[in-house]
């Protein structure tokens, strides 16, 4: 389980504009959308900074942890 800054900084900034419900998403979903804003494919406000900060070992337990939260 990743640190709970680490989830609760993706969850705001995520729901921030379009209350993108990210619970019980596929985790290869949320994975390739986080490494998509990290490396820039996916243009954000913020996402991608934020994406940056973080591997993608840690990037891969945040997506397992939204894919297992109901």
């Amino acid at each position: 389980v990743p640190p709970r800054a680490a989830v609760d900084r993706v969850r705001r900034a995520v729901e921030g504009e379009a209350m993108i419900r990210l619970a019980g998403r596929d985790a290869n979903y949320l994975l390739t959308q986080l490494l998509a804003f990290r490396s820039g494919q996916r243009p954000a406000t913020i996402m991608h900074q934020i994406t940056k900060g973080y591997s993608p070992e840690q990037l891969e337990a945040i997506a397992q942890y939204f894919a297992n939260v109901k």
